[in-house]
């Protein structure tokens, strides 16, 4: 099955009036550890098939969810970029919410440009990850997925990081220049945080990008750089969504599942995709 929730949508769910343009984008370009990221959208989209029409009381799919042929992503890695960006563009600009399955984080960068390019008004990043990707290059990268969120803070992009647990200094000098507002796992999982309140600045046009390590490798190890202590899945789903609450979300994305063969965290991810569309 190459279709989103394929088993359960009908006809009229999976039309060009959808609400949710699902964009799979198999790129695994800069992975620096584990590996098994291009095969990340193939396996979500397998999974959804097994997923329930309701989810914490909302039914997402009766709202339509279309899903794309995947994007190319062979070639340079910024005409890549391209390409993701202009996908997204074209769902904003029809009204519709483009929801992007990865591959590694570093497709993050041409999402959430063609989605401010779209709205042509500041966008926030709630961001549910391990690391701060923050860095200004990797292993001679801008375009890393360590990198991702570095380059889009340069772009005047606001961010808010929760989960986060393995950053360095130069991650941390780019926290204060970039004015980053951000949570780490430690302070979230230690006093069992399920929701906090973003600055009142922060922009009303949200952006999520959910890296799946995140969450802690007990929830989530299937992906390439697992990292201990991190949010439970429940808590990660609760920050987003009260993240959320009072503002718009106008996209998502849900990146660096690799799959190792144990359809569990296949299925976790699927249901994280699903969740978040319901919290759109």
């Amino acid at each position: 099955m190459n279709i989103f929730l394929d088993s359960e949508l009908t006809a009229a769910e999976r039309a060009e009036t959808a609400k949710f343009r699902v964009i799979p984008v198999p790129l695994e370009r800069t992975v620096s550890y584990g590996s098994g990221t291009a095969n990340g959208p193939a396996a979500i989209i397998e999974a959804s098939n097994e997923l329930e029409r309701i989810t914490n009381g909302a039914e997402p799919c009766a709202q339509g969810i279309l899903t794309e042929p995947a994007v190319d992503c062979t070639g340079d890695l910024p005409d890549v970029m391209e390409r993701i960006a202009k996908r997204t563009e074209a769902a904003v600009n029809a009204g519709k919410t483009p929801v992007t399955l990865g591959g590694e984080h570093s497709l993050s960068y041409g999402a959430v440009m063609g989605v401010a390019r779209a709205l042509g008004r500041p966008i926030g990043i709630v961001q549910i990850d391990a690391h701060a990707d923050l860095r200004v290059a990797y292993q001679g990268n801008k375009h890393s997925h360590a990198s991702v969120m570095h380059l889009l803070s340069e772009e005047g992009v606001k961010l808010a990081q929760f989960g986060v647990r393995a950053l360095c200094e130069q991650e941390q000098d780019s926290r204060k220049t970039n004015q980053v507002f951000y949570k780490d796992a430690e302070e979230l999982v230690v006093n069992n945080i399920h929701a906090v309140d973003l600055p009142d600045d922060f922009p009303q046009d949200v952006y999520v990008s959910f890296d799946v390590d995140g969450l802690d490798p007990s929830q989530m190890p299937a992906t390439g750089t697992p990292v201990p202590g991190g949010l439970g899945y429940y808590q990660a789903l609760r920050l987003v969504e009260h993240a959320l609450k009072g503002r718009n979300c106008v996209g998502l994305d849900v990146v660096e599942l690799a799959p190792d063969g144990n359809a569990a965290w296949d299925f976790t991810a699927a249901q994280i995709v699903y969740r978040l569309m319901a919290a759109c």
